[in-house]
């Protein structure tokens, strides 16, 4: 009966040094659980045409390693033809993101992509997108992350 009572009291101090060590965990990681409204939403780098807004979730987009980000983009917001070094995964998470392939924006060829719509674009794939709506996207990937424009005169952060 002792040997008893001494493993469960053991038991519980181990599961409670387990609870406080992953509250310290948590403490260090304040990224790992967010709420939308702890999301803080900015201007998107020079990089993306003005309007957009950006939240990083997760990661630093600008240094090697994974990352994850959102993008809000207002109606008739228009990302020119374009590619990046690093594959690319994007979730439609509200509004209609208009997409395809090639080296020229082009609405007529483009596909819808509704709430839920996903992509993985390979790196080095020329591809743009436009919104006919307000839209948010959630991109994923491995950073750095580039906007590399098929018509360097498209690039916003050269203007």
């Amino acid at each position: 009966m002792k040997r008893h009572r001494t493993l469960l009291l053991l038991t519980s101090i181990w599961i409670g040094g387990a609870a406080s060590q992953a509250a310290l965990q948590a403490q260090e990681r304040p990224d790992i659980l967010k709420r939308p409204n702890d999301l803080k939403w900015g201007p998107a780098p020079p990089s993306f045409p003005v309007g957009a807004q950006m939240a990083v979730l997760s990661g630093d987009p600008a240094r090697s390693g994974p990352y994850v980000l959102r993008l809000k983009m207002p109606t008739n917001y228009k990302i020119p033809a374009h590619h990046h070094s690093q594959a690319e995964n994007l979730t439609v998470l509200s509004g209609t993101l208009h997409a395809g392939m090639g080296d020229k924006l082009d609405e007529k060829n483009s596909i819808a992509v509704g709430l839920g719509g996903f992509a993985s674009l390979p790196a080095n794939m020329n591809h743009y997108a436009w919104a006919s709506g307000p839209t948010v996207i959630q991109l994923h990937g491995q950073g750095p992350v580039d906007i590399i424009y098929v018509n360097p005169a498209d690039d916003p952060s050269k203007k």
